[in-house]
C-alpha cells in the first residue's frame, strides 16, 4: 500500500504512466522508487530498462554502479571524426568507465589474462558495453601485405552500423598506444568494412587516463575513436583482517618449523 500511495505521488500523470512505468515491472518500479529520489533520473533508468530489456537484479547493479554518471562520458575525437547524427549517437553509446568487477580480478593482471577473462565472461561484458554490440571474435586476425596482425577484440554495432575495435591496455594510457589503434581501424576499413557500413570506430581500454593527455593524443585524429577506463575489483581482504593473516615470513617460518621437527 505504501509503494502504491508514493508510485502515484510520483506519477501524477496517468498518460506518462501507461507510457512509461507501465512497461517495466513492478519490483522495477519499487527499486527505483526505494534507490532514487530525483524524479529525472528515475525515468531515466526506467528508459534505459525498456530500451535495454534489464531484468531487475541487472537494473540494481546498474544503478549502484552509477551508469548515468559514465553513459556517454568517454573521452573521444567523435564529434570531429564523424557525421552530426552518427556522432551524437557514438558518443552516447561509449562510457567513460566500464565496470569489469564481474571478472573478479585484481588490478596486477596481465592484457592477455584480461583479454581471456572478458571472452569467457563475454555475456557479462556485452551486458557492461550496452545494447546493439555483436561480438565477432577475439586475436581477431587481419592480413595486410603478408604480415599478420592481431585485435584484441572485434564487434559490430548494430544501431551505428560499424565495426568496433577495443584494444586492451593495463596500467596508465601513453599517446604512443593511439598509433596501432589507428592502423587497426584502416586495417578494418580497408579489408573487412563493406562499402554500406560506417566508419570503424576505436576504443582503447586501459586502467588509468590523464584527461589532457587523451585530449591532446586524439586532438588531430581523422578516424573515430575514443579512450576509457575499466574498473576492476580489489581482491582485497576486508580492512582489519589482513593485519590477523600470518605474513609471508611468518609463513616461511612455520613450514621451515615443521620441516625440521
Amino acid at each position: 500500500m505504501v509503494y502504491m500511495q508514493t508510485f502515484a505521488s510520483s506519477y501524477p500523470d496517468y498518460e506518462f504512466t501507461q507510457a512509461v512505468p507501465a512497461q517495466i515491472t513492478w519490483y522495477h518500479n519499487q527499486t527505483i522508487l526505494d534507490k532514487i529520489s530525483d524524479s529525472n533520473l528515475r525515468i531515466w533508468y526506467m528508459q534505459q530498462a525498456i530500451e535495454n530489456g534489464w531484468s531487475r537484479n541487472v537494473m540494481v547493479m546498474q544503478i549502484d554502479t552509477k551508469l548515468h554518471e559514465r553513459q556517454g562520458k568517454a573521452l573521444t575525437n567523435f564529434k570531429s571524426a564523424l557525421p552530426p547524427i552518427t556522432s551524437d549517437l557514438a558518443q552516447q553509446i561509449f562510457k567513460d568507465e566500464y565496470n569489469l568487477e564481474f571478472l573478479d580480478a585484481g588490478n596486477d593482471i596481465y592484457e592477455r589474462q584480461l583479454e581471456k577473462s572478458l571472452i569467457t565472461n563475454i555475456r557479462d561484458f556485452l551486458l557492461e558495453l550496452g545494447t546493439g554490440f555483436a561480438f565477432l571474435g577475439s586475436q581477431y586476425k587481419l592480413t595486410v601485405g603478408g604480415d599478420d596482425f592481431y585485435i584484441d577484440l572485434l564487434f559490430y554495432h548494430t544501431k551505428l552500423r560499424c565495426y568496433v575495435v577495443i584494444e586492451l591496455k593495463t596500467g596508465k594510457f601513453q599517446p604512443s598506444y593511439m598509433g596501432q589503434l589507428e592502423f587497426y581501424l584502416t586495417a578494418i576499413d580497408m579489408e573487412v568494412k563493406h562499402e554500406n557500413d560506417n566508419p570503424t570506430i576505436g576504443l582503447l581500454l586501459c586502467q588509468n587516463a590523464n584527461k589532457l593527455v587523451v585530449d591532446y593524443s586524439l586532438k588531430d585524429k581523422k578516424q573515430p575513436m575514443g579512450v576509457s577506463k575499466y574498473k576492476l575489483s580489489e581482491n582485497k581482504l576486508p580492512k582489519g583482517l589482513e593485519d590477523a593473516l600470518p605474513s609471508p615470513e611468518q609463513f616461511k617460518h612455520f613450514f621451515e618449523t615443521i620441516k625440521d621437527d
